[in-house]
């Protein structure tokens, strides 16, 4: 069975059908620029872009980089425009979309949903939190592979900051920092999350997951097994195509 996926990014939007019984992209996916300011309106256009680029017509997985409830409505939009903050983004990507079927969930929260079935997390109980290093820093949770949706865990203070300010992969780029700087930030973190939640596994995704070899093997001191992301940054589109799949 084939469902689109759509991740929506700090930088990029983009997507691809997925095959779900593999948890693959079909084709090669397609991504336009994020808009700046990254309003509602532009960035749904950018969603029917993706989409139309393929012709698709069936149901639509979307991803969104902050908290989503009841599969619709936008709480927080820390790396987007504010005015998206109580938009029922269903209904706008649905009429954006000609009226076809969507499902939209955070984008961490999608990332860690196909790494559990497909990828780095596959079969793995207890406690594992999925982080994504991108523009900022995202986060699933799931325990016995049960999802806690909607944790936000890249805005836990540390050392008086927003954590994805010091520790996100946008932040290393920001201040130019080496790998191995960039690599005690981001222990650091982790040591915060493993000492509040005592993980059995952190799977580590966004765009920075195909450099893993660069910083994991600095990273030392954590208890918990760290391991890259199989699906690396596809994982959103991946999970966002299985949550719309779930919910025909």
């Amino acid at each position: 069975m084939q469902i689109f996926g759509v991740d929506i990014g700090g930088s990029g939007i983009k997507g691809a059908p997925v095959d779900l019984d593999r948890g693959e992209l079909t084709e090669e996916r397609f991504k336009v620029l994020t808009p700046h300011p990254a309003t509602p309106e532009a960035v749904a256009d950018g969603v029917k872009e993706v989409v139309e680029h393929f012709g698709w017509s069936g149901p639509v997985g979307v991803t969104f980089p902050g908290v989503v409830t009841g599969g619709s409505t936008i709480r927080t939009a820390a790396n987007v425009d504010k005015r998206w903050i109580d938009t029922d983004a269903r209904a706008l990507f649905g009429e954006r979309l000609g009226g076809l079927p969507v499902t939209v969930l955070n984008d961490a929260d999608a990332a860690g949903v196909a790494e559990m079935r497909f990828g780095a997390g596959r079969d793995r109980r207890g406690t594992v939190i999925v982080l994504t290093f991108g523009t900022g820093i995202g986060s699933a949770l799931f325990t016995d592979g049960v999802l806690v949706a909607n944790t936000e865990l890249g805005h836990l203070e540390l050392n008086g900051h927003d954590a994805e300010k010091r520790a996100s992969s946008k932040a290393r780029e920001d201040h130019d920092l080496t790998w191995e700087q960039w690599a005690s930030r981001v222990r650091r973190y982790l040591a915060h999350v493993e000492m509040l939640f005592s993980p059995e596994l952190f799977v580590i995704g966004g765009g920075v997951s195909r450099k893993s070899n660069k910083f994991l093997p600095l990273i030392e001191g954590i208890k918990a097994e760290i391991v890259p992301a199989q699906l690396q940054n596809n994982a959103g589109i991946v999970g966002a195509a299985m949550r719309a799949a779930d919910t025909r």
